[in-house]
């Protein structure tokens, strides 16, 4: 009797563990997420995985638009989203760049769970006389209020054409989407997005037509200016975009956008299920925008990317054959580099507080490069 009342309590325990395992890997009821503003490619992509999330699992996911890097980060790192759909703010604020240089921010710990590739180049109306990035001498360029992410993407490619921000006439809007369809209301000559924002479909229907300056891989001058600026991208031959013809393809730099991101502290278990789910709805979704099929984690769950794969992520990935010796040691160095990062800015702030704010984003942007070169 003693010994059936022991294999009794341990088939429960054992029953309540593997209850707990299941539990764990189940997605929440509810969850919250940050995209870019109605009408950009993030927002429509995370509307499309939100749909096959509540049609798979139900799943009820309320997206919070914003048309700013910190508008999508707020909510994220104060507890209040669980994943944000991020463009470059992620790398930036991974580093504590830019935007993110001032004593109020700094680089925080994020974590990525996937990213699409996309492609990204300067985007010009097409009766604005620019054929070549070089072109774009004096005129007017779209830029975004607190966007570093568009903003500095664009400084970079304005290099690549041996510009820079003092060659052109930098017009700034207060929404992403304002300034994507800037060029179609003839309130700016040229931008850089994605090339499947829904404005440009507008811009390519609009008289004024629309018109991608190459950014050729065999220019080496080229790609090393860009580089110098923003060394997280590189060339990319891109087919889906609008107003592009059928069977063309325009020249462009590649980079992640959208990330899905989430915070370090975030359960491995939760990410792992996340994952997993946008994993199994993949046929749900793959079809909801034109580049959504580039959301197959054999392309979107493989380094590089703005910042390190969460460990939950990495698990389902290893179990899915995906992730490989490689993807691990590039996660270790991109962690490391997190690190000191973090750990220098502590320093930093404690050893600088007495600066004004512009004086401090200086000297911790000069001394965030000095980290930067001693881990290399």
């Amino acid at each position: 009797m003693r010994n059936r009342l022991k294999f009794g309590a341990a088939m429960g325990g054992l029953m309540a563990l593997c209850s707990f395992s299941a539990s764990a890997q189940e997605l929440p009821d509810t969850m919250v997420w940050t995209s870019y503003d109605v009408g950009s490619a993030g927002y429509a992509e995370a509307s499309a995985i939100a749909d096959a999330f509540g049609k798979e699992f139900g799943t009820r996911v309320r997206i919070q638009p914003s048309g700013s890097g910190i508008g999508r980060l707020q909510p994220l790192l104060q507890g209040r989203a669980d994943y944000a759909f991020l463009a470059t703010e992620a790398f930036f604020l991974s580093e504590g760049a830019f935007d993110f240089a001032s004593p109020d921010w700094g680089p925080r710990e994020l974590r990525a769970v996937a990213g699409r590739p996309a492609g990204i180049t300067l985007i010009a109306a097409g009766d604005a006389g620019i054929k070549t990035v070089a072109d774009a001498r004096g005129k007017r360029i779209a830029f975004v209020a607190g966007n570093p992410s568009v903003n500095v993407k664009c400084e970079a490619i304005l290099a690549f054409g041996g510009l820079t921000l003092d060659d052109v006439e930098v017009v700034t809007f207060p929404t992403y989407s304002s300034a994507m369809s800037s060029m179609t209301r003839n309130e700016s000559d040229a931008t850089c997005t994605t090339p499947t924002t829904s404005q440009l479909y507008e811009l390519a229907e609009s008289p004024r037509g629309i018109y991608y300056a190459p950014l050729h891989a065999d220019n080496t001058e080229g790609w090393d200016g860009l580089k110098k600026v923003l060394p997280i991208m590189g060339p990319s031959d891109e087919d889906v975009a609008a107003g592009l013809p059928e069977g063309e393809v325009a020249k462009m730099a590649a980079y992640r956008y959208p990330v899905i991101t989430t915070t370090v502290g975030k359960s491995a278990d939760d990410v792992y299920a996340f994952i997993k789910a946008l994993d199994e709805t993949f046929d749900i979704y793959k079809s909801g925008t034109a580049t959504m099929s580039r959301w197959a984690l054999e392309k979107s769950g493989r380094p590089a990317i703005d910042v390190p794969f969460h460990e939950g992520a990495v698990r389902y990935l290893k179990e899915k054959g995906i992730w490989t010796a490689e993807d691990d040691a590039w996660n270790v160095k991109r962690t490391e580099r997190m690190d000191a990062l973090v750990a220098a800015w502590d320093t930093f702030k404690a050893e600088n507080a007495d600066l004004s704010e512009e004086h401090f984003a200086a000297a911790w942007m000069a001394h965030r490069s000095e980290v930067v070169a001693r881990l290399n």
